[in-house]
């Protein structure tokens, strides 16, 4: 059995629908530890982290909001994340993604102490691909698959500690991609599933292919999950809703994918925004996602009335 450890990250600042501060609370409320104890696996709730000493920092670009904040947050979660990995299976409790700036940073710190390669896969809707410079919307949550992949513009970030090269990142479930941000890919190795990949190939496959990666070269394996990888039908409490995502089957088959690889060694829960939430549904299906990731199956699987 497993020993997960629960850290809050209450990150709003990375966009601007408020809200997403009370996804650690919502998760809680929601029974994710009680879940994960059923289960069988050890959990510790190391609480909420807490930005401090934000500073006064300015970049070039006018659209950008909030950035003292993040890079507060950024150095923050970033060592949360790189203290709890020896100590079992962090799970960061967001917050929106930018987030992931943070503990993608902390991972990677990990991994590269470990002398182990780190890979990704990034369940979104969005390949949150810009930089710091290339944003134009000025929210950040768009921006860590580009800092984690070493990209340049990203000052006054503190320079990520050990870039993930791009073979070692799987992006699945894309659908909202940007022309800068689809440039800035091309000369990428990134495997991209997007929607149009997963309706032709499905899931399995794709998937497969990339764990039997990770597992040949002994590779730690961070999972990212975005409430809007799933489609907007089934997780409305996301303030980037975009049409055409995973369905209820099609998340849970991923999980359990996940979870009979057995090589996951952290997990992001990001953008759950209960303030768009009807009645908590959403933050009870991310719990039954995390519930497949760490074992439960399909016929173990509580039936619940949502009437």
């Amino acid at each position: 059995m497993t020993h997960c450890i629960l850290i809050g990250a209450p990150v709003d600042e990375g966009q601007r629908r408020p809200g997403c501060l009370m996804g650690p609370a919502a998760y809680r409320t929601a029974g994710l530890a009680g879940t994960l104890a059923a289960l069988g696996h050890g959990v510790e709730d190391r609480g909420d982290v807490q930005p401090h000493g934000i500073g006064t920092e300015t970049c070039g670009n006018p659209a950008v909001h909030h950035l003292p904040e993040m890079i507060a947050w950024t150095r923050a979660l970033a060592e949360a994340a790189r203290t709890a990995m020896p100590d079992g299976l962090p799970i960061i409790m967001g917050g929106d993604h930018s987030l992931a700036l943070g503990t993608l940073s902390g991972v990677a710190s990990h991994a590269a102490e470990a002398g182990r390669p780190l890979f990704v896969i990034w369940l979104d809707a969005h390949s949150d691909f810009h930089t710091v410079e290339t944003t134009t919307s000025g929210n950040l949550h768009g921006t860590p698959m580009a800092y984690a992949s070493g990209l340049p513009g990203f000052a006054p970030f503190p320079p990520f500690p050990a870039p993930i090269p791009g073979e070692n990142i799987c992006m699945f479930g894309i659908r909202s991609v940007d022309p800068a941000e689809h440039a800035a890919m091309e000369p990428t190795e990134i495997t991209v599933n997007d929607m149009r990949a997963l309706d032709e190939h499905g899931i399995v496959a794709p998937l497969r292919a990339f764990l039997d990666r990770v597992r040949a070269a002994d590779g730690l394996l961070h999972v990212s999950l975005d409430v809007d990888f799933l489609d907007p039908s089934i997780a409305p409490a996301v303030g980037t809703t975009v049409p055409g995502g995973t369905t209820f089957r099609e998340a849970h088959l991923v999980m359990e994918l996940l979870h009979e690889s057995g090589l996951v060694t952290s997990l992001d829960l990001v953008e759950l925004n209960p303030f768009l939430d009807e009645r908590g549904r959403t933050a009870k299906l991310m719990v039954d996602l995390v519930a497949s990731l760490m074992g439960r199956k399909v016929f173990d699987r509580p039936t619940r009335s949502y009437g």
